[in-house]
């Protein structure tokens, strides 16, 4: 397999998968550091990690080559740098023996304490891929596992700078290689974290339940936002256009499509389109990079051709272009849309928002929830109690209120992904780094009687 370059479209670089026996090496090699990495103060190699993370150009210059895009590789490596930190910080709190207790039974006695996973493996997608691959790596290394992550081969240049900057005594190795590596990853690691598909994500969970290896996933989604009548439209318009369309709208938390109180839907609408009629691609300055998985650009092309057969009414973008060699789509806003549209019902990965009328809050909570997905979701309203309401009615992991896709950027909200958004336990907030340890209970007996009433055999 060669390497696609997203701006130019040639395939310029060989995929170098790491060989089975290495993979199986490096697996080795990690569990071998585990031990004295819990004894080590993780907190101050982790700090030097970030710190070097946060500086190295050439780390961002290869994300820049990965995706072709600049403003959201800059953003990603901040975003990690802090999410670094935050676990420095948070982490020796979380990680306390809990305090003893009195047991149902007298003279009983309960405590404990939680053991790291030794082998955490994590399987990471192309669309942020130093985000991605270390959101999970972080907390578990924290915890004090060791941590082998298998990035996408679509974005595999971004690994060598990585792994220049990890420090000797840091058990984190990221390597790249297909889908084959990620298989053979599975029967090598004690817990497993998977993000991407859920076709793929189904693959790999059996895959991980046959080798009786817990698994956490976080797959697609297709994320509704609600603008209610008397929501603030022009605040509204502005966070829906950038949910929807940041990074070209490949984030899993994209905002992918829009219900409107019918009331307010003509004047949303207009300024939705006036704004996204302004924001221009990359190759000619603007903020929109290039479609970067391959294919995706025929997905979404096809999208667009059944909403428009179906009579949906395009007023900004709508198009594939090529420049460079490259695949781009511009801000594409769709009104005239419904739930017969796969553009409605199936994740598009791209900057396109269809927007659709509604007679009030019931139809856009049964619409919003009209999905295989529950990712995550978007509520505007006059008031945040008004807009609380809704929120608390969705099927749907997090929820941003009168603002979207706010868990792109706020990762202390413990959330947990409905329906086929995923399994597993929360990936955002303090309860994150609970996925990476097993708890253990010690049950002492105090009591002074030599011979306790429960041990009695009776005749």
């Amino acid at each position: 397999m060669n390497v696609r370059d997203p701006l130019t479209g040639r395939l310029d670089r060989p995929l170098a998968p790491v060989s089975p026996e290495r993979l199986a090496a490096t697996a080795a090699e990690l569990r071998a550091m585990s031990p004295s990495w819990n004894d080590a103060d993780r907190g101050a190699v982790l700090t030097r990690f970030g710190a070097a993370l946060a500086a190295d150009e050439d780390l961002l210059a290869a994300l820049v080559a990965d995706t072709g895009r600049v403003a959201e590789s800059v953003l990603e490596r901040q975003i990690v740098a802090g999410l670094i930190a935050r676990w420095v910080r948070q982490a020796p709190a979380l990680l306390q023996p809990l305090p003893e207790r009195p047991a149902s039974l007298p003279g009983i006695v309960v405590g404990g304490d939680a053991v790291p996973y030794e082998l955490v493996g994590v399987i990471s997608p192309w669309n942020f891929p130093l985000l991605l691959g270390l959101i999970d790596a972080v907390p578990a290394l924290a915890a004090g596992c060791a941590v082998l992550v298998k990035p996408s081969e679509v974005t595999p240049r971004f690994i060598e700078p990585l792994m220049r900057l990890v420090p000797d005594e840091l058990p984190l190795s990221v390597v790249e290689g297909d889908g084959e590596t990620g298989a053979a990853l599975v029967g090598l690691v004690d817990a497993l974290v998977f993000t991407g598909s859920v076709e793929t994500g189904r693959r790999v969970a059996e895959s991980a339940a046959r080798a009786f290896v817990p698994a956490h996933l976080e797959l697609g989604g297709k994320d509704p936002a609600i603008v209610l009548a008397g929501a603030d439209l022009d605040r509204a318009a502005s966070a829906i256009l950038w949910g929807g369309t940041a990074n070209a709208g490949q984030s899993c938390q994209s905002i992918e499509r829009v219900y409107v109180a019918r009331e307010a839907h003509d004047e949303f609408l207009a300024r939705l389109v006036d704004k996204a009629a302004q924001v221009g691609l990359t190759c000619e300055g603007g903020p929109i990079g290039p479609i970067i998985g391959p294919g995706r650009e025929d997905v979404i092309a096809a999208h667009l051709a059944d909403a428009v057969a179906k009579g949906a009414r395009v007023h900004t973008g709508g198009e594939i272009e090529r420049h460079g060699g490259g695949h781009w789509c511009r801000p594409t806003v769709l009104s005239g849309v419904d739930h017969t549209m796969t553009i409605m019902t199936e994740e598009t990965f791209g900057p396109v928002l269809p927007v659709m009328a509604v007679d009030g809050p019931d139809e856009a909570v049964a619409l919003a929830d009209d999905s295989l997905y529950g990712l995550s979701a978007a509520v505007f309203a006059a008031t945040e109690a008004e807009a609380m309401a809704v929120a608390a009615r969705l099927h749907a992991g997090a929820v941003s209120v009168n603002d979207a896709a706010l868990t792109a950027l706020v990762h202390e909200g413990e959330k947990h992904s409905f329906r086929l958004s995923g399994l597993g336990g929360s990936r955002m907030g303090a309860a994150s780094i609970a996925r990476f340890l097993r708890r253990r209970a010690y049950l002492v007996n105090r009591s002074e009687a030599a011979d306790p009433w429960w041990h009695t055999t009776k005749e």
